[in-house]
């Protein structure tokens, strides 16, 4: 059953004698929700309002070479295609040099589809950090973005999922891919894994989600206490952990299916 506004409230308060003890003071365990910071107008009927982390992240190998992985936003400019290109890395004397005029002639470095572009999930990735203005920054469509609540959250003994808010809905920005769910015991910053259906402004601070509790039934095994967890106590865009092939699934997989070709 998934918690309304006044019991999310009220577990906020309650100090839990079987969580982690609070480090000012240990005699009581910590609540079972916890949301820095917290702002009672961003509680909604049923979920708390997330917002976006300055910091964003891409994996450096998806980027073709001369483009840039966002433009600064100015809501009285009229953009073009040759924006997306870095200024400083144009090469204006040579065109068959230059990124703009090698996208132009249908170079297959700016493909998107180019394995080069490659995101290996079996390996760690090397990645490019950047802050968004002030004023906002144009997201590519073409490019896969990490980013973060500024929400620093802890949970025990609730099941905290996040999701988009409507109208982040609506322009057609995910914030999460298949990835939205927590678990009991989760502490950290979200990481987010953003996407735009077309070139899209966003802003630091903006509204980008939103995040609810269910109850469980029956017992769990807690996050903060799985050895195996990857991503506990994570703060800002976390990059992905190396996706693990399991040998044991593998194996009964060969010997159950000998007989399939």
């Amino acid at each position: 059953m998934q918690l309304g506004r006044e019991e999310i409230k009220l577990q906020m308060k309650l100090f839990n004698p079987k969580n982690p003890p609070q480090k000012d003071n240990p005699s009581y365990g910590k609540p079972n929700i916890i949301i820095e910071p917290f702002f009672s107008e961003c509680l909604g009927s049923n979920s708390y309002d997330l917002h976006l982390h300055p910091m964003l992240k891409v994996y450096k190998n998806t980027i073709p070479y001369g483009m840039r992985v966002f433009i600064p936003f100015d809501k009285d400019k009229e953009y073009t295609m040759e924006d997306w290109f870095d200024p400083e890395m144009r090469d204006y004397e040579n065109p068959e040099k230059d990124p703009w005029h090698r996208y132009l002639s249908g170079d297959p470095e700016y493909d998107i589809r180019n394995p080069k572009f490659m995101i290996n999930p079996f390996v760690k990735k090397e990645t490019i950090s950047f802050e968004l203005p002030e004023e906002g920054a144009v997201l590519n469509p073409q490019f896969c973005y990490l980013g973060s609540t500024i929400e620093y959250t802890e949970t025990y003994n609730l099941f905290p999922y996040i999701d988009g808010k409507s109208s982040v809905g609506r322009n057609f920005i995910l914030n999460h891919h298949t990835a939205g769910r927590g678990d009991d015991g989760f502490c950290g910053n979200w990481t987010l894994e953003i996407r735009v259906a077309t070139s899209t402004p966003l802003q630091p601070f903006m509204r980008i989600g939103q995040i609810y509790y269910d109850e469980f039934k029956g017992t769990t095994k807690r996050y903060d206490l799985n050895p195996n967890s990857h991503y506990n106590g994570q703060t800002g865009p976390t990059p992905a952990a190396p996706i693990p092939v399991d040998k044991k699934v593998r194996d009964w997989w060969y010997k159950n299916n000998q007989n399939i070709k």
